[in-house]
């Protein structure tokens, strides 16, 4: 399969710059040992106690993951700006979430 000139010259660019591939080590290097934490990648790793909670919500709420994390957005900005996200937060460490 030939492939055309352009794709040929940016692969060439991308293993011959040391940074990119010293980026890529790094990288791979995190994904791996958040994965010996036992954190999953959702947008992000997640400890297992989030990992519960998101699972515990998506459950009850029927909601997509962008959904979940947009509500979520919503919530907090809400609560911030009403002054209650010290009362967000105690909520969130009384009920262990």
């Amino acid at each position: 399969m030939n492939l055309p000139p352009f794709l040929h010259a940016k692969n060439d660019t991308v293993m011959k710059n040391p940074k990119m591939v010293a980026n890529a080590e790094k990288q791979r290097r995190f994904r791996e040992r958040q994965k010996e934490l036992g954190k999953q990648q959702v947008r992000g790793y997640v400890s297992q106690q989030g990992m519960e909670s998101y699972k515990e919500l998506s459950a009850k709420t029927g909601w997509s993951d962008s959904e979940l994390l947009s509500n979520a957005l919503r919530i907090t900005y809400a609560a911030y700006k009403c002054g209650q996200i010290k009362l967000l937060n105690e909520w969130l460490k009384d009920n262990e979430k």
